[in-house]
């Protein structure tokens, strides 16, 4: 009875500490299943014909159940997706989001131009690789990879819930992750690693050897020379050791054995003609699978690149037209014709029947991916291939469709969801699920600051007409629409066909006195924080005669308006 009692007291003190201590972890630690039924919704599940009204459960990270018919389960918590619509995670193909390197800013975003990179980064490998940094292909993104929600919001915010991420510089900048932008540890953001390596063919700045073009070819050339030599030796040695000095064990070229077996796919950033062709006959010569990046000038090599099976990361980091003062000489047509031709690269791909997907190169302000994304659309490519660059086919060049790309039942739970279609330029990311788990979007500028507003009172001077002119403006923002009255020295009025971005950019339409005259004129700018500058051109008139600058006072601290372009 006393033996009874002691186990039955024994057993309750075990089970509130264990209570104790399950209330004391954090939410993320605790083993509590998470069931969530988006209903109502639009889905696009890429693998099949879009479901006009349909739901998705969600279960423990995973989609279980999708279809216009799959009912909610009585422990779901149910989210009304009407007048939403439902994608697969959009996976930017190409970033270093998330990668924490030696001696660089932790995290951010990392770019392929971001300072200190791979090149300076402590080889992690128990060997040390003689190898100089920047040559180094042992250097993973998994050691350096780091959760970071600031980094995380500007991707998140147009609908990236996955990335494949690499250090950024150097000519072996290393192994690359796909990962998963959501919170938590770095362990738990990879969903597959390693997926590529991935090579560069920018010289060494350092005063050593490669520092040039033909350098780096010669030495990528000699290190897969001695990649074979290094898996022959072991392989001789391996069948018969004896009377055989054991080789010596060489992390870089240890590293290099799944790539010249054509177990991983090497990435290798080509923009031109030239270096496309360069990066295929290297492939080519050592029989490696090749995945181009950037891919500018990919269309010229259309056919090549279909019959030998390559597929492109396709930069959307359109070129943009700088600004320029009025006198400026005209843009080069080379320069013209770049920017004209680069949203039409993906339509000339896809008719050639060469595989895509697009990642996002240097843009800074994140409302440029969309922006260029539906660029290519109006470009000639469908939107349904649009969606599938961003999608399945991104997850399938990485080996990851099993898992990612598509909404399917058993696969992961990360769906972008947006307010109208991805398309339409009225639409907008509204929420994402990453891991199963809702996550908030937060809408970005250039900045990183919250999304761009015109309403409010505007101190304006409007350089035009030889002199500088006060205008006071008051704009109303309603969405994408602008309205509003002007007064000064230059007349007073409505403010007229007025557009505004989520990136800042606007314009508008006032009517000026300019000289003896009262001219139709349209304000073109942008707005950061509580800043606006731009220019003033007069309709029909083919050269910009003027330019603005204006603050809105009392907008908050820290506001500052943008620097004034010449």
């Amino acid at each position: 009875m006393k033996d009874s009692f002691r186990r039955g007291a024994t057993a309750a003190i075990a089970a509130a500490i264990a209570a104790a201590s399950l209330a004391a972890q954090p939410a993320t630690q605790r083993s509590v299943p998470q069931t969530y039924a988006i209903t109502n919704a639009r889905i696009v599940p890429v693998s099949s014909p879009a479901i006009e009204k349909g739901t998705i459960v969600i279960r423990d990270g995973l989609i279980t159940a999708v279809g216009a018919s799959v009912s909610a389960p009585g422990d779901a918590r149910i989210i009304d997706g009407s007048g939403l619509s439902v994608y697969p995670c959009f996976i930017d193909s190409y970033t270093s989001l998330g990668i924490d390197e030696p001696g660089s800013a932790a995290g951010g975003r990392g770019g392929r131009g971001a300072a200190g990179g791979a090149a300076a980064a402590a080889p992690r490998a128990a060997v040390v690789s003689t190898n100089p940094p920047g040559l180094q292909p042992e250097n993973s993104a998994v050691d350096m990879l780091k959760a970071d929600a600031d980094a995380f919001a500007g991707p998140q915010s147009v609908g990236f819930t996955s990335a494949l991420t690499a250090p950024p510089t150097g000519i072996y900048m290393g192994q690359s992750a796909l990962i998963n932008l959501g919170d938590g540890d770095a362990a738990s953001l990879i969903v597959k690693s390693p997926v590529t390596l991935n090579i560069g063919f920018t010289p060494l700045r350092n005063g050593g050897f490669p520092n040039s073009l033909l350098g780096v070819f010669a030495a990528l050339r000699q290190s897969l020379l001695d990649a074979q030599h290094y898996r022959d030796v072991a392989a001789a040695y391996a069948k018969n050791p004896r009377g055989m000095k054991r080789p010596d064990f060489d992390p870089s070229l240890d590293a290099l054995q799944p790539v010249i077996n054509r177990q991983v796919p090497v990435v290798m950033r080509a923009d031109s003609k030239r270096e496309i062709e360069r990066a295929l006959d290297l492939a080519k010569e050592f029989n490696l699978k090749v995945i181009i990046a950037g891919g500018e000038e990919s269309p010229t090599l259309a056919d090549r690149l279909k019959s030998e099976n390559v597929p492109v990361l396709l930069s959307v980091d359109y070129p943009r037209k700088a600004p320029q003062p009025a006198d400026a000489d005209p843009e080069p047509l080379r320069v013209l014709r770049e920017r004209v031709e680069a949203p039409k690269a993906a339509a000339a791909l896809q008719k050639a029947g060469v595989k895509f997907a697009f990642e996002s190169g240097n843009i800074s302000t994140w409302t440029d991916f969309t922006t260029n994304v539906q660029r290519t659309v109006e470009s000639g490519l469908s939107a349904d291939e649009a969606v599938k660059a961003l999608t399945w086919q991104a997850a399938d060049i990485f080996g990851a469709s099993d898992r990612l790309g598509s909404i399917e039942a058993g696969k992961i739970a990360n769906l972008t969801i947006t307010r109208g279609d991805i398309f339409d330029r009225a639409g907008r990311v509204s929420q994402l699920f990453i891991d199963g788990r809702p996550v908030a979007v937060r809408a970005q500028t250039a900045n990183g600051a919250a999304a761009a507003t015109a309403t409010g009172n505007w101190n304006v001077v409007a350089t035009l007409d030889g002199g500088d002119h006060p205008i006071s403006i008051s704009l109303q923002q309603d969405g994408v629409r602008l309205t509003g009255t002007y007064q000064g020295s230059l007349g007073a009025g409505e403010v007229t066909n007025g557009t505004i971005g989520a990136d800042g950019n606007f314009r508008f339409t006032a009517s000026l006195i300019v000289g003896n005259l009262t001219e139709e004129c349209t304000f073109s700018g942008s707005l950061q924080g509580n800043g606006i500058s731009g220019t003033i051109s007069v309709v029909g008139e083919p050269t910009s005669p003027g330019k603005f600058v204006g603050t809105r006072p009392g907008g908050g601290r820290g506001a500052r308006p943008p620097r004034e372009e010449n």
